[in-house]
């Protein structure tokens, strides 16, 4: 197997975060709901919402929903290693909780040796007097775990210590080279927070620029999956403000949102102007509208054809905030026009920042919308994105029908072969997935060293990337073909790809 590259690292890094995020979003939900209810405004309309015992569930909802906020860092201390490692998982995975449990044990101990440091953040965390680094330390430990599980994990020892060998040695080396971390932090720390809290006040001081410079740089980066980096450091960092709620000092406009969410504090439209929001003009408006500009401008005769793959991507959007069954139909055709995408969706960011909206969450989906926007008052403005919304819906619509027709570009539906459209139009029924032929087109099984998936495309590394069909993949219903480098590329599938994955992981 040859060695991955950085860019396939750094895009396998990214999936990983999604199972934590998964976590925090459906956490969201249940902070949003239960604080919703909690509301005076909402408990005077409706009188019943006051009984004691519903309360008492609503304040349920809140304390069970503030787990992935509150151990967040851990998570992703757990979740790096266990999605990055290829064999012994549940090995990869418990070697991370104890690595970052073990690096703030050794800088507690620093910490009360030394009499303290100036210029980083002290708080509690699983019960450790440490250095505050975040959701960036849980990170740092996810990483050099994952690295020392690949290189430790079919080590062979001598006969009298053998039974510390193999996969049994990687929380023993963790708890080694974590301890020596743990000693280093609090003197590399400081320095790392200064250059993340100098990127939050560059784009704290941007202005609504800043909001604009965010949501179009996640477009941007989405097609090469480096998106969830971005978002996880404004989210979660410094990068996304620090405020003093309750008297803790939270950093990352997620984290702020929660925080003041949870303690029934007025949402401070600086934090959420990176969140829900700002996406809701193009998740919910803008890119279902180009969705139907394609369909309409697709041939009569393949209309038929290609309304089942519309459709359930505007579902996918609309729903779920999952925008790349949609962005895809475009992307490989125009770049220009994904570009041009990328530059509403920042300006919807910023438009929704200077109405002063503070719908919170992550999705930007109808859920959110009503969690987080209409449950917690009009105060959140979610009345403004019912005036901008229909805006957005025909910036787009008449943007893309404008492109399709002018540069008779080959969107869905327009070409004279569409042979793959069936095909596409099924990737959501699983009984018609050939995974035998997708490992064909990519070349054979000997040809797929590495093999997983994210929210929609399959995510893989191959041996010798000439042997990779395109159009074959294209035709048996991928989305599109996203190539990394020499050896890393991406397989744009849908929401059902990770079917598709376990069927080819059978077979490889």
């Amino acid at each position: 197997m040859k060695k991955q590259t950085a860019w396939g690292f750094f895009q396998s890094l990214g999936k990983t975060f999604m199972l934590p995020v998964a976590l925090l979003a459906f956490s969201g939900i249940l902070l949003g709901i239960g604080a919703g209810f909690s509301g005076s405004a909402i408990q005077e309309t409706i009188p019943f919402l006051s009984a004691p015992w519903i309360q008492a569930i609503f304040t349920f909802f809140i304390k069970i929903g503030l787990v992935a906020f509150i151990f967040l860092p851990l998570l992703f201390a757990i979740s790096i290693p266990l999605g990055l490692a290829t064999e012994d998982k549940g090995v990869a995975a418990m070697s991370g909780f104890v690595g970052y449990a073990v690096m703030n044990l050794s800088i507690s101990t620093y910490l009360s040796v030394s009499g303290g440091i100036e210029g980083a953040t002290i708080k509690d965390i699983i019960g450790i007097n440490t250095i505050d680094t975040g959701v960036l330390g849980g990170v740092i430990v996810g990483i050099i775990v994952y690295k020392l599980h690949e290189r430790f994990r079919e080590i062979e020892l001598p006969d009298a210590f053998a039974f510390w060998g193999g996969s049994r040695f990687v929380p023993i080396i963790t708890t080694i080279v974590m301890s020596i971390v743990g000693l280093l932090v609090p003197l590399i720390w400081p320095p790392i927070q200064g250059v993340i809290n100098s990127i939050g006040m560059l784009i704290g001081h941007a202005g609504a620029f800043g909001p604009f410079i965010f949501g179009a740089g996640e477009r941007l980066l989405l097609p090469f999956g480096l998106h969830h980096i971005l978002v996880a450091m404004v989210r979660f960092t410094e990068a996304g403000g620090t405020q003093v709620i309750d008297g803790t000092t939270v950093s990352g406009a997620l984290n702020i949102f929660y925080a003041e969410l949870s303690a029934g504090l007025p949402i401070s439209p600086t934090a959420t102007q990176f969140l829900s929001g700002g996406k809701m003009p193009t998740f919910l408006f803008g890119l279902p509208a180009a969705a139907f500009a394609m369909y309409q401008c697709a041939k009569e005769k393949n209309k038929p054809a290609i309304k089942g793959l519309i459709i359930s991507g505007i579902i996918a959007c609309v729903i779920g905030g999952i925008t790349e069954p949609i962005e895809f139909l475009f992307l490989f055709i125009s770049p220009v026009l994904f570009v041009i995408h990328a530059i509403y969706t920042g300006l919807g960011f910023m438009v929704m920042s200077l109405l002063g909206a503070t719908i919170g969450n992550t999705d930007g989906n109808l859920i959110d919308f009503f969690t987080f926007g209409v449950l917690q008052g009009t105060q959140t403005g979610w009345l403004n994105l019912l005036l901008v919304g229909p805006i957005w819906a025909a910036l787009y619509y008449f943007t893309f029908k404008f492109a399709i027709l002018k540069w008779n570009l080959m969107t869905p539906g327009r070409s004279d072969d569409e042979s793959g459209v069936e095909d596409a139009k099924t990737i959501k029924d699983a009984g018609n997935l050939k995974a035998k032929q997708f490992i064909a087109a990519l070349g054979g099984a000997e040809n797929i060293t590495t093999l997983d998936n994210c929210i929609t495309r399959l995510r893989m590394t191959v041996a010798d990337m000439s042997k990779v069909e395109e159009d074959t993949l294209k035709k048996l219903g991928a989305l599109g073909v996203v190539i990394l480098d020499e050896n890393s590329l991406q397989v744009i599938i849908g929401p059902q790809v990770h079917v598709l994955k376990n069927s080819m992981a059978k077979l490889v």
